[in-house]
């Protein structure tokens, strides 16, 4: 019986031995070496930027960095940067069916269309003469350093999945945005912060929400997410020791987690394993950076005014660009500043002179404060919503308008006091310049000295990129 015992133990250890899983962990060194060969050839040995590791760019950069001014809601292009005295001429009259036929529309789609006309006014700024509405009187001031896309298209009507597709190219989730991308491709100029930056303000009134897929790094190592700071009061929670903890004894703790995380790594190739790594002495330098990067007390006066910044850290989009511009002088890549409150089905004149209000002028001193510090021609800033409104009237308002829309660019190569693009003479369609939004991928990453061609990543047997598989090309038009 002892006998027979011992073979059922002799044949229990043999399939125990020649299982799947003891195959392929005793295997680690041929197939486990085979799989982390892969992984670093397409991330980069030791987590070095991909393109970095494929021999860099593809052609000179122009840019170092983004800020994308995110008006959140969709801003009216006839109240912004696109007069129609043709609509405002037939304001309350019965919108032409000839536009509207077969055409997309949300909230409006089956219902009676009334033209409605702009309440407010524009007038022609700088030496460019660059039309700008009686609502931006301080973007006016700039109107010779700025760009105006006038022909803005895009393909997603809701306000969640069109801003996915401004920030991912698709609405299907797990997609890298574009600020992921660029951290993927070409790293940050920081170790002490994030490379990739989001921050949210919002107005008075309740508004759309903002989900945090719109900064995912998707498929991508999640090292490459956009990292949210917090608008008011501490940008980062719990960035302080707990009492009773010293540096040292916080920095032995970090050696011995990252000890375990090495031995980890060691068994496993997991591009995650290296995310924690880093993101755990990322945590750590936090504790310094962060709190140099949020004391204001050494900015000017007159610096805090031109931004129109009544409290530091108070929440509004003033002190959230006044903090963005720090980042990008401490070597943050990509900083995203969403404002929620442009949604604006109804009561657009008391709204959206109020999201105007709030926003215009740090916008303005944003681009004013990089200029005089030399940082403009390198840093490129995006101004825009997902999508724009109808020119005709819902209720008080105006709906989701996806066929033309206006944003603003300005610095890195972007040719300054121009309009580009246009559109018919009652707002409702492109017919001149079309600019999708993945041709304004294409652009960004143009303007980085990446060809959006060429720019992928392998991932379940497909190659993505960020511009797609559709037709995308840079906007030559716009670039010096």
């Amino acid at each position: 019986m002892n006998e027979l015992h011992k073979q059922i133990a002799d044949y229990e250890r043999y399939q125990l031995d020649c299982s799947r899983r003891t195959f392929l962990k005793r295997s680690f060194a041929g197939l486990g070496g085979m799989a982390l060969g892969h992984v670093m050839a397409s991330a980069g040995a030791s987590g070095m930027p991909h393109l970095i590791s494929q021999g860099g760019v593809h052609f000179p950069a122009k840019a170092k960095r983004v800020i994308h001014l995110c008006m959140a809601g969709g801003p009216s292009q006839f109240e912004s940067f696109d007069p129609k005295p043709k609509l405002d001429a037939l304001h309350d009259e019965p919108f032409p069916e000839s536009y509207t036929a077969g055409q997309q529309l949300a909230q409006l789609q089956g219902r009676e269309l009334i033209a409605r006309g702009s309440f407010t006014k524009f007038k022609k700024y700088g030496e460019s003469g660059l039309e700008v509405s009686d609502l931006f009187p301080h973007t006016a001031t700039i109107a010779d350093e700025i760009c105006v896309i006038r022909s803005m298209v895009t393909e997603q009507i809701n306000h969640d999945p069109a801003h996915a597709f401004m920030n991912t190219g698709s609405i299907l989730k797990g997609r890298p945005s574009m600020g992921s991308w660029l951290l993927y491709g070409l790293g940050a100029e920081t170790q002490n912060l994030p490379g990739y930056v989001v921050m949210v303000s919002r107005g008075r009134d309740p508004d759309q929400p903002i989900s945090a897929r719109q900064w995912s790094s998707g498929f991508l190592p999640s090292r490459y997410q956009g990292v949210q700071f917090q608008s008011r009061g501490n940008a980062v929670h719990y960035i302080g020791n707990p009492e009773g903890v010293c540096q040292s004894a916080q920095r032995q703790v970090i050696d011995e987690v990252q000890r375990l995380n090495g031995m980890l790594r060691g068994e496993h190739a997991d591009p995650e394993i290296d995310t924690r790594i880093s993101q755990y002495e990322m945590a750590f330098r936090m504790q310094t950076s962060v709190p140099d990067l949020t004391d204001m007390s050494d900015e000017p006066e007159h610096i805090r005014e031109m931004y129109g910044v009544k409290e530091i850290g108070d929440g509004s989009f003033a002190s959230n660009c006044l903090l963005a511009r720090r980042m990008l002088e401490r070597g943050v890549r990509f900083v995203q500043l969403y404002h929620r409150g442009w949604d604006h089905h109804s009561n657009i004149e008391g709204l959206m002179t109020e999201s105007a209000k709030l926003t215009d002028q740090p916008s303005a001193a944003l681009v004013k404060d990089l200029k005089q510090r030399g940082m403009l021609d390198d840093t490129l800033v995006i101004w825009g919503g997902e999508f724009g409104r109808t020119p005709m009237g819902q209720g008080t308002g105006r709906d989701h308008h996806i066929n033309a829309f206006s944003i603003w660019m300005a610095g890195a190569g972007i040719r300054p006091g121009m309009v580009h693009g246009e559109t018919d003479e009652l707002g409702y369609s492109t017919v001149k310049d079309p600019v999708h939004v993945r041709d304004l991928h294409a652009t960004l990453l143009q303007q980085f000295g990446i060809d959006h061609s060429r720019f992928t990543k392998r991932f379940q047997g497909l190659e993505y990129r960020l511009t797609g598989v559709e037709p995308a090309k840079p906007v030559d038009g716009i670039l010096m």
